[in-house]
């Protein structure tokens, strides 16, 4: 087993050296995982649903189903809280973020502040519901003669208390703008490493949400998908804060080797940030969520759809979700949907709109 070396030195003496393992702990993958601070939790829906009616829900029987809270999974997709249209209507947000991945499929979005969507096939949308939003998330099965799937990842960042009631906020990564990092190993082994925050060598990000805690340098917040092919070996750099939590969430491959010792998988591998992570896909291809940031380090309050700091302060988000609605709901329905042809698109509160990238 390789253990990275770690040397102590106190002015101009070396103490010694410390052979560190750079796993710290390693925990099964759920379809909620659990995160670390920054991250609140990480979902991970894959849907295979059948061709889609005129409705754009599925052509098929829903007997059988919990409509409404219908998670179980039966025939191998859901309807979530839709009565037809598969995925969340409108529901409220206040005081922390999310970060939806959508790997296969198409997401119809719509909020209180007027905007609308729809994104998929690689997309992300990163929204930072501050002080209260209203949005729905619904699921078009787009294709009315063959099977539509779905596969999608949401993450949930937390704002530190002074960003909690900042103005809700959204922007859009398409696919073919989210900068990647291609890389051939000695054994002609491909990694691709797509950022979705976090630098990596000399490739950006996009920029994130201005308020995100991902917005401050000094968060060393990184969200990077890897695709590694079998017998692909990479070393993931160290961070740049060695107060920095990273986690290798691998959520599609049977194994992986991390400085010399093989992990089953699925698994949540957490490492040591501060030092590089020799990682090689073994028995097949492997893909990776990795998630990192230096905590906010600021008490959780969490009740549904609100994460704050304070009982008090949920209390609050309660009353005012009731009073104002934040802002009301300005679609005829809860569940809105856009036309089985429309493209990829985003208008933005402002009126501002933008096409996908061919």
């Amino acid at each position: 087993m390789f253990y990275a070396p770690k040397v102590y030195s106190v002015g101009a003496i070396t103490y010694g050296v410390v052979m560190v393992d750079p796993v710290i702990q390693v925990a099964p993958l759920g379809s909620r995982w659990q995160t670390a601070d920054p991250f609140l939790f990480c979902v991970h829906h894959l849907d295979h649903f059948p061709p889609g009616n005129e409705r754009l829900g599925p052509a098929a029987s829903l007997e059988g189903r919990d409509i409404g809270q219908d998670f179980a999974g039966k025939d191998g997709w859901s309807m979530y809280h839709g009565d037809e249209v598969p995925g969340f209507p409108q529901h409220p947000h206040r005081g922390f973020e999310t970060v939806t991945i959508v790997r296969h499929g198409y997401i119809d979005h719509s909020d209180s502040a007027g905007a609308t969507a729809r994104y998929g096939i690689g997309d992300v949308q990163w929204l930072t519901a501050g002080a209260g939003v209203l949005h729905s998330e619904m699921f078009p099965l787009v294709n009315a003669r063959g099977p539509n799937m779905l596969e999608l990842f949401q993450i949930w960042l937390n704002l530190p208390s002074k960003d909690k009631l900042v103005d809700p906020y959204f922007t859009m990564f398409w696919d073919r703008e989210i900068p990647r990092l291609r890389l051939t190993d000695a054994g002609g082994h491909r990694v691709e490493v797509r950022l979705i925050a976090g630098a990596l060598d000399d490739l950006n990000p996009l920029p994130p949400p201005p308020h995100s805690w991902a917005a401050r340098d000094e968060a060393d917040v990184a969200i990077w998908s890897i695709a590694m092919d079998a017998g692909a070996q990479w070393t993931v750099p160290p961070a740049r804060d060695d107060r920095t939590i990273r986690t290798l969430h691998v959520f599609a491959g049977s194994a992986l080797r991390v400085a010399g010792r093989v992990v089953p998988c699925p698994a949540a591998i957490q490492v040591h940030a501060d030092q590089p992570a020799p990682i090689e896909a073994v028995d097949g291809p492997v893909e990776i969520l990795l998630l990192q940031g230096r905590p906010i380090g600021e008490p959780v309050a969490q009740y549904g759809p609100f994460v704050m700091n304070t009982r008090a302060e949920l209390e609050q988000a309660f009353a005012d979700y009731r009073r104002t609605q934040f802002g009301g709901w300005p679609w005829p329905g809860n569940d809105p949907v856009h036309p089985r042809e429309q493209g990829r698109f985003a208008r933005h509160p402002d009126g501002r709109v933008e096409q996908a990238p061919d």
